[in-house]
């Protein structure tokens, strides 16, 4: 019997799915028009192989700091790792977009690093070379500086959760301590890497402020260019459709990749780590340090400058009230897509165990909806605030209509331009993160602690609730938590869908920055640097306690 949870589950998905259904639905609508002919002839192999690229270098880059950081301050002990270990998150409450403006007012050519340079040698232009930071590499490091905290936050807790037992193992069978970390430990960690990766890469070819900013034409520019400049949305429909694609087949990689290969968790947690002395102990603080400089310090106390010498003079009690309605949006988004989450992934969980019952209908339905709710977060968030308009604003019809028939007055538009719709789009773009972090949590919990739940006399809701949400707590809380900064930083999908004279923190940076009002915007900035703070501090203290073993 196909259980209620899997039901809800996939009906959940496709809710949440349907902005993602409805761009994709564009595919099919219409004809392409000499506009898409004109792309794909002319810059879409330049969207390709920007997108290839930068997803190649922003991937690389995340898992060696990622991974790296993680493994130092879970696995050893060295001067200042107990800072850095919640510390190293502070990127987190760092927008790329306001990265892309503070280091390009750092290093231009009128900036303060090559004026000084100028000045102290006497330099003239063509006199020397300066790396250019408006450019793909810049756009790497960017987004580099700013996502590592992803893979950092997944691999340690991994680390931690495997802890030093078969470490030690592998190194008393004559591994050394590189070979027992490539040969155990990081494999036993890949889910953890791998799910931290891949929502860096869709975040990354999602963006759209810091790659236009550094003029670096990609899937998302192209998108934007085609629906708003050129408007044609079929076209703007096909590139989002390419970028979809291009997503799930780096996804379907990485799980291919793996095979039948399972990680589970089965032994206990032993919170035994090694101590380095010497150039090791230096060597393990200067890799923790470099990322959190240039990822947090560094552009973080560059707006603090501006902020004090210049600033917004209207900073008082608007900017409190921008700060609630920040505060109010990301709050109810993350709940949300916490609850939608553990739903959606034991469901899933479900429907597998249920395939060999009959139910490969089933768990095929449920696989495809997660998958495409997946998808959302590679979405631009335009691109998704469209996407749940179309839908949207039908049901209001629907609702006005109705409420027109039974009462003879019509209300309006009842959901469309109201904080519901907004959350809604949050949700569609930001549910993949805490989908992810709660299914690779679920994964590590092995299947016969599901089959003495069932032995005992559990059901499937009283399992998740007695079993499975106890284990998960840690992945619930980072999830939570990961999906609320990201919504405090989201720029697109809240100036398309945001409700009359609702302004966030975000949107009055994206303001000011884009009037060139830096010094202005740097207020808003720190603004949401400070609100995103609070819960990144939570997290990092949570995990420097151990009481977010879970996570993801």
């Amino acid at each position: 019997m196909r259980s209620p949870l899997v039901v809800m589950a996939t009906l959940i998905g496709v809710l949440v799915a349907l902005p993602v259904l409805s761009v994709g639905a564009n595919l099919l609508a219409g004809d392409t028009g000499s506009t898409w002919s004109h792309l794909a002839s002319t810059v879409l192999p330049e969207y390709v192989l920007n997108s290839l690229l930068l997803s190649l270098g922003v991937g690389l880059g995340v898992a060696l700091l990622g991974v790296s950081t993680a493994w130092f301050t879970a696995m050893t002990d060295f001067p200042g790792r107990r800072v850095f270990e919640w510390a190293l998150l502070l990127p987190l409450a760092m927008p790329a977009y306001v990265m892309a403006y503070v280091y390009t007012d750092l290093l231009q050519f009128v900036g303060p690093i090559q004026t000084f340079l100028r000045e102290s040698f006497a330099w003239r232009r063509g006199d020397y070379w300066f790396p250019e930071i408006r450019s793909l590499g810049g756009a790497m490091l960017m987004f580099i500086c700013v996502l590592y905290p992803y893979v950092y936050l997944l691999a340690r807790t991994a680390f931690l959760e495997r802890g030093s037992g078969t470490f030690e193992a592998a190194r008393s069978l004559g591994l050394s301590p590189w070979g027992a970390f490539y040969r155990v430990s990081l494999p036993l960690a890949r889910p953890a890497v791998a799910a931290g990766v891949a929502l860096v890469l869709m975040e990354t070819l999602a963006d759209y402020g810091t790659v236009a900013y550094f003029s670096v034409p990609t899937f998302t520019t192209g998108i934007y260019r085609a629906w708003f400049s050129l408007g044609d949305r079929v076209a703007a429909a096909q590139l989002a459709g390419a970028l979809l694609m291009f997503v799930l087949l780096l996804l379907a990689m990485e799980r291919l990749s793996r095979g039948r290969a399972r990680f589970h968790e089965t032994g206990r947690r032993v919170g035994v780590r090694r101590p380095l002395a010497g150039w090791h102990a230096w060597a393990a603080h200067a890799v923790c340090q470099l990322p959190l400089l240039l990822g947090f310090l560094l552009p973080a106390g560059l707006l603090l400058k501006l902020a004090l010498e210049e600033g917004d003079s209207e900073f008082g009690v608007r900017y409190a009230v921008l700060a609630q309605n920040s505060l109010l949006v990301a709050g109810i988004s993350a709940v949300l897509a916490v609850l939608l989450a553990i739903l959606l992934a034991y469901g899933f969980r479900l429907a597998q165990e249920q395939r060999g019952a009959g139910g490969r209908g089933a768990a095929l339905f449920a696989r495809m909806a997660n998958r495409v709710v997946g998808l959302g977060y590679a979405v631009p968030g335009s691109v998704i605030a469209v996407g749940v308009l179309i839908p949207v604003t039908r049901l209001d019809h629907w609702l006005g209509a109705r409420w027109l028939e039974w009462f003879g007055t019509n209300p309006g538009l009842i959901l469309t331009g109201t904080v519901a719709a907004l959350i809604y789009a949050y949700l569609a773009r930001f549910l993949a993160i805490a989908l992810h972090t709660i299914d690779s949590g679920l994964a590590r919990v092995t299947p016969s602690m599901d089959a003495a739940a069932k032995s005992l006399g559990c059901g499937p809701l009283e399992t998740l609730r007695r079993v499975h949400v106890p284990l998960l707590s840690g992945s619930v809380f980072s999830a939570g938590l990961l999906v609320f900064v990201d919504v405090m930083k989201e720029l697109p999908a809240t100036l398309v869908m945001r409700p009359f004279n609702f302004d966030t923190l975000a949107t009055q940076t994206y303001t000011l920055a884009a009037d060139e009002r830096l010094a202005e915007a740097s207020t808003a900035a720190l603004a949401i640097v400070a609100v995103g703070l609070l819960p990144v501090m939570f997290l990092a203290r949570q995990v420097a306690k151990g009481k977010a073993g879970s996570a993801c």
